[in-house]
């Protein structure tokens, strides 16, 4: 069950620390630049989204579908990614 519909959502910048974003449809968001420290994104779509420069110390990404985003340059410390689907995501520092 999807509990919040961003699909494509424009968030840059965005201010989400500690939202609750569980289950939530993200795919195709621009989450460039936001602060999502302490977010709970568990088993969310967050599918081809651009999340470079992306603050996500200590997120909840259990289960999340990050399959093709771009986190080049985001910040992970903490961020818990079990089970979390990575595959094709650019996870390059900052350049």
């Amino acid at each position: 069950m999807v509990k919040a519909n961003l699909r494509g959502a424009n968030l840059d910048g965005a201010d989400l620390r500690w939202a609750n974003l569980t289950d939530a449809s993200l795919s195709q968001a621009v989450l460039a630049g936001a602060d999502l420290f302490g977010a709970i994104l568990a088993r969310s779509d967050l599918r081809g989204d651009d999340l470079s420069g992306a603050v996500l110390s200590w997120a909840d990404l259990e289960g999340a579908d990050l399959h093709g985003a771009d986190l080049r340059g985001a910040d992970l410390h903490g961020a818990f990614l079990r089970a979390a689907d990575l595959r094709g995501a650019d996870l390059a520092g900052p350049s």
